[in-house]
């Protein structure tokens, strides 16, 4: 994977920082894994990609149900915690530190692209790029609504309503879903799509 090492300091900073006080999560995104418990898709194991993957909590849910996973996060420290969660259950996860305003995908690599609770609508179609034909992205987020009751605030980080099916018309839309959600404790206004690449 080609990806340019001059990083976001700030950004990364930013984030390290963050992680440094934060515990780890628990387990998978609510939405990603009814989705892959569902049997009306059944996504097969693959080679998988988890976007702005934090402390590996998706990632490592991927990895226990056969996937192949590439998980890239812009926080070292993030990656570090995620790297011992991995060793602890003996899961292979590829870790991989990247800045993802900077980075270019492979084309028709995964199977499975994750991304969960970041928004970078220039990435968009490297994930599409990255898909191979046939492939999911399975993509969940805050909604414009958010910013009304709590983080994030910045409406560049915020979905408008039924963003998500347009940033993705150029996939077979299998499910989407927005509101206001408490799946994963508190409450928050979200958007999620699982998308299948046609062509």
């Amino acid at each position: 994977m080609k990806v340019q090492r001059l990083m976001s300091r700030d950004d990364q900073e930013r984030w390290d920082r963050q992680y440094a006080v934060a515990q780890a999560p628990g387990g998978p995104s609510h939405f990603l894994a009814e989705i892959l418990s569902a049997e009306a898709w059944s996504i097969p194991p693959g080679r998988a990609l988890d976007i702005a993957c934090g402390m590996g909590r998706n990632a490592l849910f991927l990895a226990a149900r056969g996937f192949e996973v590439t998980a890239l996060d812009i926080s070292a420290v993030a990656l570090a915690e995620a790297r011992r969660r991995s060793l602890a259950r003996s899961l292979a996860v590829s870790w991989q530190q990247a800045d993802l305003e900077q980075i270019h995908l492979p084309r028709a690599r995964y199977d499975l692209i994750v991304n969960c609770n970041y928004l970078q609508r220039s990435l968009i179609p490297q994930i599409h790029g990255a898909l191979t034909i046939g492939g999911h992205v399975i993509f969940e987020t805050y909604l414009i609504d958010q910013k009304e009751i709590g983080h994030p605030k910045n409406p560049e980080y915020l979905l408008a309503h039924n963003e998500l099916l347009d940033l993705f018309r150029a996939c077979r839309v299998l499910y989407y879903r927005e509101g206001k959600f408490a799946d994963d404790g508190e409450s928050s206004f979200r958007a999620g799509i699982l998308a299948q690449k046609v062509v």
